[in-house]
């Protein structure tokens, strides 16, 4: 499904539930616990919401998750946005694993931290960086990133996905493998990778990270989004394929195909899947 049809039906659901909360003197803002996390809330915002909906937001890539992390182990959530991901990692992590959470824009990177505070079993598993992964550190960095995707109607949305660009000038610059290098290159096993478009900028400062320790992945492919980016669907493989990584479907872990026209078959204008690769 296009991610404008999930908001579109997201934002009938919200107009049914803002109602009722309404009439009984309550606003959008909440405070829930969801899935063993706590969550502090804007209804009005589509990840908020579906989280308020019994934790249903991306259940496919919770499920693998829940399936590919080791107790113990160190994961990486880039694109992190209020958390949603990084505190389920956390619990799969457990008292021993690491969390490194990365977040570039003001607006979810202080949603983030609001929802790690909230957690303080979670939080020292946690370590969050307001930054834009690129290439190598100190690079420019976008203006502005889509990180909201807000379900009232409003002007200056992303045409074909429904978001909104949120700025970045709080942000820093880092590649991946310095990061790594500065926390004292952790051995890390596995990646959730979400950055709208951005995978490729992401994946050529992380040169160490794929030729040495070569993580699973769980990762989202738009085609669309990457061409916006002045990239492409064969350019990001480039960076897997060569290291030994194979696609596989996020939810039955069938393998799928290893080149870009074949997989651009499966993925219609303006939609995405959600896959995992790793190295057999």
């Amino acid at each position: 499904m296009k991610t404008a049809n999930k908001i579109a039906l997201a934002r009938s659901m919200y107009r049914v539930v803002h109602l009722g909360r309404a009439l009984v003197g309550r606003s959008d803002q909440c405070i829930v616990n969801r899935g063993g996390a706590t969550f502090e809330l804007e209804l009005s915002q589509a990840i908020d919401f579906t989280i308020y909906l019994g934790n249903v937001f991306e259940l496919g890539t919770k499920g693998a998750l829940r399936r590919l992390v080791v107790p113990s182990s160190t994961v990486l959530d880039i694109g992190a946005n209020i958390g949603a991901h990084t505190l389920h990692l956390a619990g799969l992590v457990g008292p021993a694993g690491r969390v490194l959470a990365f977040e570039p824009t003001q607006f979810a990177f202080r949603k983030l931290r609001r929802n790690i505070d909230l957690n303080p079993a979670l939080a020292g598993r946690i370590s969050t960086y307001h930054c834009f992964l690129g290439a190598q550190d100190g690079n420019t960095l976008p203006d502005a990133i889509y990180s909201s995707w807000p379900l009232m109607p409003e002007g200056e949305l992303h045409e074909k996905h429904l978001g909104r660009a949120m700025a970045t000038e709080t942000a820093t610059t880092r590649s991946i493998d310095s990061v790594l290098a500065e926390a004292g290159n952790p051995v890390v096993q596995l990646v959730k990778l979400d950055v709208d478009g951005f995978e490729c900028e992401i994946l050529r400062g992380a040169t160490a990270l794929l030729r040495d320790q070569r993580p699973i992945f769980v990762m989202e492919l738009a085609p669309y989004v990457l061409v916006e980016r002045g990239a492409s669907l064969e350019e990001m493989l480039s960076f897997l394929i060569p290291n030994g990584y194979r696609l596989y479907d996020e939810r039955t872990e069938r393998a799928m195909p290893s080149t870009a026209s074949e997989l651009q078959k499966l993925i219609a204008d303006g939609e995405s899947i959600n896959v995992i690769a790793r190295v057999n």
